[in-house]
């Protein structure tokens, strides 16, 4: 037998496996279950998406625990572990994340199952905690208010000095986004800040060839 064997054999019976009870893997599985229970009531209050997605929210939830299991699996063998890098090297995501706050919670999912995989549960629970916190009070500090889009359609394609005269009176900042000329007709649209949207919108339909007009808020992006 060659040293190499014997390193081999000795490597191998030294870290083939980790004293893991069906206990200690049952107790990790509960926290990390309802840790991930709290993840998704708390994207389920925090997100104001116009179109809310439960599959994505309840995949947060089971990804949690899911990385609690492989967690476990890894230290209960090191052959066992090195088997599983190899299979997930191969798995390929593409869901695009279109928001940077469901990245946060799918990281936020994956570390607090890496964390009770570990069996260090108090820290994942200190964690969800202190992170809700900062997203609340984050969330709730004011930032610029958002611009409105005032979108105006005219019988007379000479109306924009005058609907931008009677936007002058009532917004301090105020820029043509959109001017589309068509015949006699002129569509115009506005980017605007103002306090006082219904007068604005009465004071320009009293203007001479004005057909309709219509002022939009956004929670979107805001610019400063």
């Amino acid at each position: 037998m060659t040293f190499s064997d014997i390193f081999k054999k000795t490597f191998l019976e030294g870290y083939s496996s980790a004293d893991i009870s069906i206990y200690t893997a049952l107790a990790a599985m509960l926290v990390a279950s309802c840790i991930g229970l709290y993840i998704f009531l708390v994207y389920r209050m925090l997100t104001r998406k116009t179109f809310y997605s439960k599959t994505f929210n309840i995949s947060l939830a089971a990804i949690t625990v899911i990385t609690a299991a492989v967690i476990i699996t890894i230290q209960s063998s090191i052959v066992v572990s090195l088997g599983m890098v190899g299979a997930l090297s191969i798995v390929r995501f593409r869901t695009a994340v279109k928001d940077p706050m469901d990245l946060v919670f799918m990281f936020w999912a994956i570390v607090a199952g890496i964390i009770c995989g570990v069996g260090l549960a108090e820290i994942a629970i200190l964690m969800s905690l202190i992170l809700t916190a900062g997203i609340v009070v984050l969330d709730k500090l004011p930032v610029a208010k958002a611009p409105m889009m005032l979108v105006v359609n005219a019988s007379d394609v000479d109306a924009e000095k005058r609907i931008m005269d009677t936007v002058g009176k009532y917004a301090k900042y105020s820029t043509v986004k959109s001017r589309n000329m068509t015949g006699n007709t002129l569509d115009l649209i506005v980017e605007l800040r103002t306090a006082a949207g219904s007068e604005l919108l009465k004071d320009i339909l009293k203007e001479e060839g004005i057909t309709s007009a219509s002022l939009l808020s956004h929670d979107g992006e805001v610019t400063f």
